[in-house]
């Protein structure tokens, strides 16, 4: 098995926290106040990269001999972004859109040591069973919808219920692409 280096995991996201504790990475946490604006004329998979380069790119503290990791999440239908909701009104009218369809989540990642950068996305299709409002707004009392981009936790109530399948990663649409990463991180390490 592939000895990973300690990790620099920029994140606040306990999601992220938890996935990469339990898949036995050894990590520190630090906090990058970044902003989270970009060109939305970018396809999904850009997006997604740049939101994690761009992150990366606010730190300047020592790095090696560890792997600062950087990421974004986000939701993707209709052409737009869904972010975390602002408040409930906008969970409820993403949680709508989202009802029985399919949407697109995109996870970027970004690595990043004293010499050299890779960025990466992976993307992982998810189909919602038709919700109805008492199902949604029983979901947004929980207070569940309101840290998560496209409002909703694969995870929690609305993946265990309200998700009827999807096609792709499961972890990245928890909010890091576990499998991917360790393969990217490996081949990184490995690089002259």
């Amino acid at each position: 098995m592939f000895a990973s280096p300690a990790l620099l995991l920029a994140s606040q996201s306990p999601r992220r926290h938890q996935i990469l504790q339990e898949a036995g990475f050894d990590f520190q946490v630090l906090r990058i106040e970044a902003d989270e604006d970009f060109d939305q004329t970018l396809p999904p998979e850009h997006v997604c990269e740049f939101l994690a380069e761009h992150k990366s790119k606010h730190y300047s503290g020592a790095i090696s001999p560890k792997v600062l990791v950087t990421a974004d999440t986000i939701v993707w239908i209709d052409g737009q972004v869904l972010n975390k909701p602002a408040d409930a009104a906008e969970a409820k009218a993403m949680l709508k859109q989202l009802s029985g369809r399919t949407h697109e989540v995109y996870t970027g990642v970004c690595l990043r040591n004293e010499q050299k950068t890779k960025v990466f996305h992976a993307r992982t299709e998810v189909r919602f069973h038709e919700l109805s409002d008492e199902e949604i707004e029983a979901y947004i009392a929980t207070g569940s919808p309101f840290d998560k981009a496209g409002s909703y936790g694969i995870q929690d109530w609305m993946g265990y219920l309200g998700v009827s399948g999807i096609d792709g990663c499961y972890y990245n649409v928890m909010g890091f692409p576990v499998s991917r990463f360790y393969r990217e991180l490996q081949a990184f390490c490995e690089e002259a």
